[in-house]
Protein backbone atom coordinates (compact mmCIF):
# COMPACT_ATOMS: atom_id res chain seq x y z
CA UNK A 1 0.00 0.00 0.00
CA UNK A 2 1.59 3.48 -0.69
CA UNK A 3 2.31 6.12 1.78
CA UNK A 4 0.65 8.73 0.36
CA UNK A 5 -1.69 9.47 -2.67
CA UNK A 6 0.56 11.94 -4.78
CA UNK A 7 -1.32 14.66 -4.95
CA UNK A 8 -0.63 17.85 -6.98
CA UNK A 9 -0.84 21.41 -5.55
CA UNK A 10 -3.17 23.31 -7.75
CA UNK A 11 -4.37 26.52 -7.19
CA UNK A 12 -4.47 28.75 -4.12
CA UNK A 13 -7.57 28.66 -1.59
CA UNK A 14 -7.37 31.29 1.31
CA UNK A 15 -4.72 33.32 3.02
CA UNK A 16 -4.59 34.49 6.53
CA UNK A 17 -1.99 36.44 7.87
CA UNK A 18 -1.50 37.00 11.88
CA UNK A 19 0.32 39.86 13.76
CA UNK A 20 3.27 38.88 15.51
CA UNK A 21 5.03 40.62 18.62
CA UNK A 22 8.08 41.13 19.23
CA UNK A 23 9.13 37.09 20.62
CA UNK A 24 7.13 35.56 17.84
CA UNK A 25 4.19 34.95 19.36
CA UNK A 26 0.83 35.36 17.34
CA UNK A 27 -1.02 37.93 18.69
CA UNK A 28 -5.23 37.62 19.00
CA UNK A 29 -6.76 41.01 19.36
CA UNK A 30 -8.92 42.23 17.05
CA UNK A 31 -7.28 43.29 14.01
CA UNK A 32 -4.32 41.08 14.18
CA UNK A 33 -5.33 38.01 11.75
CA UNK A 34 -6.79 38.79 8.21
CA UNK A 35 -7.81 36.07 6.25
CA UNK A 36 -8.76 36.36 2.20
CA UNK A 37 -8.93 34.88 -1.14
CA UNK A 38 -8.20 37.51 -2.66
CA UNK A 39 -4.62 37.41 -3.69
CA UNK A 40 -2.38 36.43 -7.14
CA UNK A 41 -0.18 34.21 -5.95
CA UNK A 42 2.28 33.63 -2.19
CA UNK A 43 5.61 32.24 -3.57
CA UNK A 44 8.79 31.66 -2.21
CA UNK A 45 12.67 30.62 -2.89
CA UNK A 46 15.00 28.98 -0.46
CA UNK A 47 18.21 31.04 0.09
CA UNK A 48 21.57 28.60 0.72
CA UNK A 49 24.58 30.01 1.56
CA UNK A 50 27.46 28.27 -0.02
CA UNK A 51 29.84 26.47 1.54
CA UNK A 52 33.39 27.61 2.00
CA UNK A 53 35.68 25.53 -1.20
CA UNK A 54 39.25 24.91 -0.26
CA UNK A 55 41.93 23.78 -2.89
CA UNK A 56 45.25 23.43 -2.15
CA UNK A 57 47.71 21.90 -4.97
CA UNK A 58 51.31 20.40 -4.92
CA UNK A 59 54.67 22.47 -5.85
CA UNK A 60 53.95 20.73 -9.52
CA UNK A 61 50.48 22.28 -9.61
CA UNK A 62 48.38 18.82 -9.63
CA UNK A 63 45.48 19.18 -6.74
CA UNK A 64 46.28 17.60 -3.30
CA UNK A 65 43.54 18.92 -1.59
CA UNK A 66 40.14 19.58 -2.43
CA UNK A 67 36.85 19.84 0.16
CA UNK A 68 33.50 21.78 -0.61
CA UNK A 69 31.64 22.50 2.42
CA UNK A 70 28.05 21.90 2.28
CA UNK A 71 25.83 24.61 1.25
CA UNK A 72 23.54 25.23 4.23
CA UNK A 73 19.79 26.81 3.88
CA UNK A 74 20.15 30.27 5.72
CA UNK A 75 16.22 31.62 5.22
CA UNK A 76 13.67 32.06 2.41
CA UNK A 77 13.45 34.82 0.27
CA UNK A 78 9.11 35.73 -0.12
CA UNK A 79 6.95 37.35 -2.52
CA UNK A 80 2.86 38.07 -2.02
CA UNK A 81 0.82 39.31 -4.61
CA UNK A 82 -2.63 40.73 -3.57
CA UNK A 83 -6.17 41.74 -6.28
CA UNK A 84 -6.68 45.10 -4.49
CA UNK A 85 -5.13 47.65 -2.91
CA UNK A 86 -6.30 46.13 0.42
CA UNK A 87 -5.54 48.32 3.24
CA UNK A 88 -6.01 45.81 6.22
CA UNK A 89 -4.02 43.22 4.87
CA UNK A 90 -1.04 46.44 3.81
CA UNK A 91 -1.38 47.48 7.06
CA UNK A 92 -0.70 43.90 8.40
CA UNK A 93 2.15 43.14 5.85
CA UNK A 94 3.68 46.06 5.50
CA UNK A 95 3.19 48.81 8.71
CA UNK A 96 1.76 52.08 8.32
CA UNK A 97 -1.46 53.15 9.54
CA UNK A 98 -4.97 51.81 8.89
CA UNK A 99 -7.64 54.75 7.28
CA UNK A 100 -11.10 53.96 8.51
CA UNK A 101 -14.65 56.47 8.36
CA UNK A 102 -17.70 55.72 10.01
CA UNK A 103 -20.63 55.50 7.43
CA UNK A 104 -23.09 55.88 10.23
CA UNK A 105 -23.52 57.83 12.97
CA UNK A 106 -21.96 58.73 15.87
CA UNK A 107 -24.75 56.81 18.40
CA UNK A 108 -24.44 53.66 15.87
CA UNK A 109 -21.22 54.05 14.02
CA UNK A 110 -20.39 51.76 11.21
CA UNK A 111 -16.75 52.11 10.44
CA UNK A 112 -15.07 50.96 7.14
CA UNK A 113 -11.36 50.98 6.06
CA UNK A 114 -11.20 52.97 3.16
CA UNK A 115 -7.41 53.65 2.79
CA UNK A 116 -4.15 53.30 4.18
CA UNK A 117 -0.97 55.63 4.94
CA UNK A 118 2.88 54.35 4.45
CA UNK A 119 5.48 54.35 7.14
CA UNK A 120 6.97 57.30 8.22
CA UNK A 121 10.46 57.92 6.11
CA UNK A 122 12.86 55.70 8.73
CA UNK A 123 10.07 53.18 10.27
CA UNK A 124 11.10 49.38 9.74
CA UNK A 125 8.06 48.63 7.79
CA UNK A 126 7.75 45.25 8.80
CA UNK A 127 7.99 45.70 12.68
CA UNK A 128 7.46 42.08 14.20
CA UNK A 129 6.64 40.51 11.42
CA UNK A 130 3.92 38.54 10.46
CA UNK A 131 3.27 34.54 10.15
CA UNK A 132 1.83 33.50 6.76
CA UNK A 133 -0.41 30.65 6.28
CA UNK A 134 -1.64 29.64 2.90
CA UNK A 135 -4.00 26.78 1.56
CA UNK A 136 -4.24 25.31 -1.61
CA UNK A 137 -5.72 22.12 -3.09
CA UNK A 138 -4.75 18.86 -3.48
CA UNK A 139 -5.49 17.29 -6.86
CA UNK A 140 -5.45 13.73 -7.45
CA UNK A 141 -6.25 12.45 -10.38
CA UNK A 142 -7.60 15.51 -12.22
CA UNK A 143 -10.33 16.08 -9.21
CA UNK A 144 -9.76 17.11 -5.83
CA UNK A 145 -8.77 14.97 -3.34
CA UNK A 146 -11.73 12.95 -1.30
CA UNK A 147 -8.82 12.67 2.03
CA UNK A 148 -7.14 15.74 2.81
CA UNK A 149 -8.14 17.71 -0.26
CA UNK A 150 -6.20 20.67 1.19
CA UNK A 151 -2.52 21.76 1.24
CA UNK A 152 -1.64 23.34 4.45
CA UNK A 153 1.67 25.68 4.05
CA UNK A 154 2.81 27.63 7.23
CA UNK A 155 5.76 30.56 7.12
CA UNK A 156 5.83 31.00 10.90
CA UNK A 157 8.08 34.29 10.95
CA UNK A 158 7.70 36.50 7.53
CA UNK A 159 9.05 40.23 6.96
CA UNK A 160 7.68 41.94 4.29
CA UNK A 161 8.01 45.24 2.66
CA UNK A 162 6.03 46.64 -0.89
CA UNK A 163 8.06 46.01 -3.83
CA UNK A 164 8.36 47.25 -7.03
CA UNK A 165 6.61 50.25 -9.02
CA UNK A 166 3.14 51.77 -7.78
CA UNK A 167 1.44 52.80 -11.60
CA UNK A 168 -2.07 53.93 -12.07
CA UNK A 169 -2.54 53.53 -15.44
CA UNK A 170 -5.39 51.61 -17.34
CA UNK A 171 -4.80 48.20 -15.82
CA UNK A 172 -4.05 46.81 -12.91
CA UNK A 173 -2.49 48.74 -10.11
CA UNK A 174 0.45 46.00 -8.85
CA UNK A 175 0.53 44.88 -5.35
CA UNK A 176 3.33 43.34 -4.44
CA UNK A 177 5.37 42.35 -1.25
CA UNK A 178 8.35 40.51 -0.96
CA UNK A 179 10.76 40.26 2.06
CA UNK A 180 12.18 37.34 3.90
CA UNK A 181 11.38 34.02 6.06
CA UNK A 182 12.72 32.63 8.98
CA UNK A 183 12.12 29.64 11.66
CA UNK A 184 9.17 30.62 14.51
CA UNK A 185 9.14 28.58 17.09
CA UNK A 186 6.52 30.20 18.56
CA UNK A 187 3.90 29.33 16.28
CA UNK A 188 3.36 26.63 17.82
CA UNK A 189 -0.18 24.76 17.23
CA UNK A 190 -1.55 28.43 15.18
CA UNK A 191 -4.08 30.22 16.16
CA UNK A 192 -6.30 27.63 16.18
CA UNK A 193 -4.96 24.58 16.95
CA UNK A 194 -4.85 23.30 13.27
CA UNK A 195 -1.04 23.37 12.81
CA UNK A 196 -0.59 19.52 14.00
CA UNK A 197 3.36 19.66 13.56
CA UNK A 198 4.34 22.06 16.10
CA UNK A 199 8.25 21.40 15.87
CA UNK A 200 8.55 21.81 12.36
CA UNK A 201 7.66 25.61 13.09
CA UNK A 202 11.69 25.78 13.53
CA UNK A 203 12.10 25.82 10.26
CA UNK A 204 11.50 28.53 7.74
CA UNK A 205 7.77 26.41 5.67
CA UNK A 206 6.86 23.82 5.91
CA UNK A 207 3.48 22.04 4.53
CA UNK A 208 0.82 19.46 5.03
CA UNK A 209 -2.27 17.84 3.68
CA UNK A 210 -5.27 18.08 6.03
CA UNK A 211 -8.79 18.19 5.43
CA UNK A 212 -9.87 22.14 6.22
CA UNK A 213 -9.54 25.25 4.62
CA UNK A 214 -10.70 28.78 5.66
CA UNK A 215 -13.12 29.25 2.58
CA UNK A 216 -15.43 31.59 2.09
CA UNK A 217 -13.39 34.59 4.31
CA UNK A 218 -12.55 37.32 3.69
CA UNK A 219 -11.79 39.92 6.54
CA UNK A 220 -10.68 40.38 10.41
CA UNK A 221 -10.99 37.36 12.54
CA UNK A 222 -11.00 36.26 16.02
CA UNK A 223 -9.66 32.32 16.19
CA UNK A 224 -9.69 30.14 18.92
CA UNK A 225 -8.83 26.37 19.76
CA UNK A 226 -10.71 23.97 21.63
CA UNK A 227 -10.69 24.37 25.31
CA UNK A 228 -12.00 22.45 27.98
CA UNK A 229 -13.90 23.02 31.59
CA UNK A 230 -15.03 20.63 33.97
CA UNK A 231 -18.75 21.67 35.09
CA UNK A 232 -19.66 21.06 38.70
CA UNK A 233 -23.12 23.17 39.15
CA UNK A 234 -26.26 23.29 36.98
CA UNK A 235 -29.56 25.01 36.55
CA UNK A 236 -32.65 25.48 33.46
CA UNK A 237 -34.88 28.27 34.19
CA UNK A 238 -37.27 29.86 32.01
CA UNK A 239 -35.76 27.53 28.52
CA UNK A 240 -32.21 28.92 29.87
CA UNK A 241 -29.40 26.40 31.35
CA UNK A 242 -26.61 27.53 32.91
CA UNK A 243 -23.94 25.52 34.39
CA UNK A 244 -21.03 26.68 36.91
CA UNK A 245 -17.00 25.53 35.93
CA UNK A 246 -14.60 24.47 38.64
CA UNK A 247 -12.45 27.11 37.05
CA UNK A 248 -12.51 30.52 34.52
CA UNK A 249 -13.50 28.71 31.09
CA UNK A 250 -12.11 31.38 28.69
CA UNK A 251 -15.93 31.11 26.67
CA UNK A 252 -17.66 34.00 24.85
CA UNK A 253 -21.36 34.29 23.80
CA UNK A 254 -21.15 33.03 20.38
CA UNK A 255 -19.20 30.25 20.34
CA UNK A 256 -20.37 26.58 19.97
CA UNK A 257 -19.64 24.40 23.10
CA UNK A 258 -20.34 20.46 23.64
CA UNK A 259 -21.62 19.52 27.07
CA UNK A 260 -20.85 15.75 27.87
CA UNK A 261 -21.55 14.36 31.27
CA UNK A 262 -23.96 16.31 33.35
CA UNK A 263 -27.35 14.52 32.70
CA UNK A 264 -29.83 14.32 29.51
CA UNK A 265 -31.21 17.24 29.87
CA UNK A 266 -28.26 19.51 29.59
CA UNK A 267 -25.63 17.23 27.35
CA UNK A 268 -25.79 17.96 23.55
CA UNK A 269 -23.79 20.82 21.09
CA UNK A 270 -25.40 24.34 21.64
CA UNK A 271 -24.36 27.91 21.16
CA UNK A 272 -23.40 30.22 23.93
CA UNK A 273 -25.79 33.01 24.55
CA UNK A 274 -24.00 34.57 27.42
CA UNK A 275 -21.57 34.49 29.76
CA UNK A 276 -22.71 36.16 33.34
CA UNK A 277 -18.81 35.16 34.80
CA UNK A 278 -15.68 33.56 33.90
CA UNK A 279 -17.12 30.29 35.38
CA UNK A 280 -20.64 30.81 34.45
CA UNK A 281 -22.18 30.44 30.81
CA UNK A 282 -25.57 29.95 29.37
CA UNK A 283 -27.07 28.54 26.28
CA UNK A 284 -30.92 28.30 25.03
CA UNK A 285 -32.36 24.52 26.35
CA UNK A 286 -36.54 24.05 26.28
CA UNK A 287 -37.20 22.02 28.93
CA UNK A 288 -38.39 21.54 32.33
CA UNK A 289 -37.01 23.89 35.26
CA UNK A 290 -33.82 22.47 36.69
CA UNK A 291 -33.37 23.93 40.16
CA UNK A 292 -29.69 24.56 40.79
CA UNK A 293 -27.91 21.84 42.02
CA UNK A 294 -24.51 19.97 41.86
CA UNK A 295 -23.12 17.98 38.96
CA UNK A 296 -21.47 14.54 40.71
CA UNK A 297 -19.49 13.28 39.21
CA UNK A 298 -18.34 16.55 37.39
CA UNK A 299 -19.29 16.99 33.67
CA UNK A 300 -17.60 18.19 30.84
CA UNK A 301 -17.72 21.74 28.60
CA UNK A 302 -15.55 21.62 25.56
CA UNK A 303 -15.71 25.15 23.44
CA UNK A 304 -15.55 23.97 19.57
CA UNK A 305 -12.60 25.50 17.27
CA UNK A 306 -14.08 28.05 15.43
CA UNK A 307 -13.34 32.00 14.63
CA UNK A 308 -15.60 35.16 15.41
CA UNK A 309 -15.67 37.92 12.76
CA UNK A 310 -14.61 40.80 13.65
CA UNK A 311 -17.04 44.15 13.01
CA UNK A 312 -14.75 45.99 14.26
CA UNK A 313 -12.35 47.48 16.68
CA UNK A 314 -10.77 50.74 18.21
CA UNK A 315 -9.49 53.75 16.27
CA UNK A 316 -8.31 56.68 17.41
CA UNK A 317 -8.57 60.45 16.55
CA UNK A 318 -6.12 62.30 13.96
CA UNK A 319 -2.94 62.67 16.05
CA UNK A 320 0.98 63.33 15.37
CA UNK A 321 2.03 60.06 17.21
CA UNK A 322 1.60 55.99 16.79
CA UNK A 323 2.89 53.50 18.43
CA UNK A 324 3.47 50.92 16.00
CA UNK A 325 5.96 48.20 15.29
CA UNK A 326 8.76 49.67 13.44
CA UNK A 327 8.16 53.27 14.22
CA UNK A 328 11.57 54.88 15.26
CA UNK A 329 9.72 55.47 18.72
CA UNK A 330 7.64 52.27 19.37
CA UNK A 331 7.45 51.53 22.89
CA UNK A 332 6.24 47.98 23.46
CA UNK A 333 4.91 48.22 26.33
CA UNK A 334 2.12 50.04 24.98
CA UNK A 335 -0.64 48.88 23.21
CA UNK A 336 -0.31 48.79 19.23
CA UNK A 337 -1.67 51.38 17.54
CA UNK A 338 -1.96 51.32 13.82
CA UNK A 339 -5.83 53.21 12.95
CA UNK A 340 -6.42 56.64 12.63
CA UNK A 341 -10.26 57.51 12.44
CA UNK A 342 -11.16 60.06 9.85
CA UNK A 343 -11.94 63.36 10.93
CA UNK A 344 -14.84 63.67 9.38
CA UNK A 345 -18.68 64.35 11.27
CA UNK A 346 -20.58 61.62 10.11
CA UNK A 347 -24.26 64.09 10.52
CA UNK A 348 -22.67 66.44 8.20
Amino acid sequence: MATQDYAASVQGVAIRVTRLDASGNLLTEPGDSYTTSAFLRASFTPEYEEGDEIVEKSADGTVCVSYKAPDTLKRITMELAICEPDPELTALLSGGLLLRKNFGTFASPDNESIGWAAPAVGDDPAGNGVAIEVWSFAVKDGKRATTNPYFYWVFPYAKLRQSGDRVIENGLLANTFEGYGLGNVNFDTGLDGRWEFPIATERPYSYARGSWAPTGLKGFYEWYDNLSAVVNNKSLTSNVATLTTASAHGFEAGQSVVVAGVDATFNGTYTITTVGSNTTFSYAKVATNVTSAAVSPVGTAVRQRGYTAVTDFASQGSTSTYNVPGNSDYNADENVDFIIASSEDPTE
